[in-house]
């Protein structure tokens, strides 16, 4: 299965992701602390290298991404984030549905968030985002 798609001049990363491609990075929402225990950060740990007590930036073929600090904290993530994917045209980013699991975000909340990041052509968001976003 693609991990990526094009809907509508939309990048669409799968919400289903198993493998990654050459150069694709899986950016998933974590804490600070990088404990990664439960859903996305679990899976990113046990299947991609994301490092236990590493709760952001590039680790393995991941991209932590704090979420459960609050909001304006989020919002900072989300920026650097999107310079990381700035500087590394190389790399693909498949971002998870970031905060919308344990955090207890909604995707109204937090996609504006990926504005500028969205823009980037190596940046493929959720379809729940790209909803949000493109209504």
């Amino acid at each position: 299965m693609e991990n990526t798609q094009l809907v509508n001049g939309h990048r669409i990363a799968s919400d289903r992701i198993a493998q990654l491609g050459e150069n694709e990075i899986f950016v998933f929402g974590s804490n600070i602390q990088g404990m990664h225990g439960g859903g996305a950060a679990w899976y990113a740990h046990n299947n991609f290298g994301a490092e236990w007590g590493v709760g952001e930036g590039l680790t393995g073929r991941t991209y932590a991404l704090p979420t459960m600090e609050g909001e304006a904290s989020m919002a900072h993530a989300v920026q650097k984030f999107t310079e990381c994917a700035r500087q590394h045209p190389e790399l693909t980013f498949l971002v998870t549905a970031v905060g919308c699991g344990i955090a207890g975000y909604t995707p109204d909340e937090v996609a504006p968030l990926f504005k500028e990041a969205a823009a980037l052509e190596n940046v493929y968001l959720p379809q729940v985002f790209v909803d949000v976003m493109f209504k």
